[in-house]
């Protein structure tokens, strides 16, 4: 069953969701001021090619923060100005605490909350109701880009480099691949995920969820497409000729 966890214990249990967390991990904060501890594991989970959501309602970011995150291709920022509630939940385990991701919180304040573990059958029902909540503050919250110019959609020119230019590109044979595994599918930008990654992606059915991998050229994408976006945006002229101009975008 849920467990009381004080301020100690909550940073401690923190720290190990983040560590042993699977595809998911949410982090919902009012206040995005990390910890040196907290970057490493950022840093460490990205390195996994694994995606983070942060979501958050205050900005207190110095220029060392603000590169930080510019550096890490696989955390998602989200801004909700009226956010108040602490959550951090991965697949298997979720932490309601009072503690922000704020160093000086960890270090000074009093805090406490509840560790609930899905696996354990007195905890499975709460779980999904608090994760529900999760799911509803993740879906309404806006993206928020660090610096981030106002993407565009023009032409691009032909200056790719060699190692763009070996990517396998489809025929009109309608070969595509799976944007969060790689693997060769039929191409069709409404149903660019292999049947299992499809599975996996509608448990939460977020369309604007980075992947890996672009549906026309099999390349990997470095979370810049998703379902809504499948195709990198230098392959979307190829991709439109490809199909004869009839893309939904």
């Amino acid at each position: 069953m849920a467990k009381f966890i004080n301020t100690r214990k909550a940073v401690s249990e923190i720290e190990d969701l983040i560590k042993n967390a699977g595809e998911r991990l949410i982090l919902v904060s009012p206040y995005l001021k990390l910890s040196k501890d907290f970057k490493e594991l950022l840093t460490y989970r990205n390195s996994k090619d694994k995606i983070t959501t942060v979501i958050f309602g205050k900005q207190e970011l110095n220029p060392d923060e603000m590169k930080f995150l510019q550096g890490l291709r696989f955390v998602i920022l989200k801004y909700n100005e009226d956010l108040h509630a602490k959550c951090y939940v991965n697949d298997d385990k979720m932490v309601i605490t009072s503690l922000n991701l704020y160093e000086f919180s960890m270090a000074n304040n009093k805090e406490m909350g509840v560790l609930i573990d899905k696996n354990d059958p007195a905890d499975s029902q709460l779980f999904e109701d608090a994760f529900k909540e999760v799911d509803y503050i993740n879906q309404t919250s806006q993206r928020f880009e660090l610096n981030a110019p106002k993407p565009t959609f023009t032409k691009q020119t032909d200056n790719k480099s060699s190692k763009e230019k070996s990517a396998t590109i489809p025929t009109k044979t309608g070969k595509g691949f799976c944007i969060r595994t790689g693997v060769e599918i039929p191409f069709n930008v409404e149903k660019p995920l292999s049947y299992d990654a499809y599975k996996k992606w509608n448990e939460f059915g977020d369309t604007d969820y980075p992947e890996k991998f672009c549906h026309y050229s099999g390349e990997p994408s470095n979370g810049e497409t998703c379902v809504s976006k499948p195709i990198l945006k230098k392959n979307w002229n190829k991709a439109k000729k490809l199909m004869n101009d009839d893309l939904p975008f």
